[in-house]
């Protein structure tokens, strides 16, 4: 088989089970947020390029 290439057959005898209970999804509710985040990154855009080109390196 070349790229792109596939087995016909195998497209035709594909089943999905689309049916989707209210119950199976999650309320949005449980992921609310509530509170604050603070973080300090303690280097400067620069430094933080460099390492970046250094682990693209690597």
């Amino acid at each position: 088989m070349g790229f792109g290439s596939y087995d016909e057959s195998e497209q035709e005898n594909q089943d999905f089970d689309t049916d989707l209970d209210d119950e199976d999804g999650v309320a949005t509710s449980q992921a609310d947020h509530r509170g604050d985040v603070n973080f300090e990154i303690g280097a400067s855009n620069d430094e933080l390029l460099d390492r970046l080109e250094e682990i693209k390196g690597e």
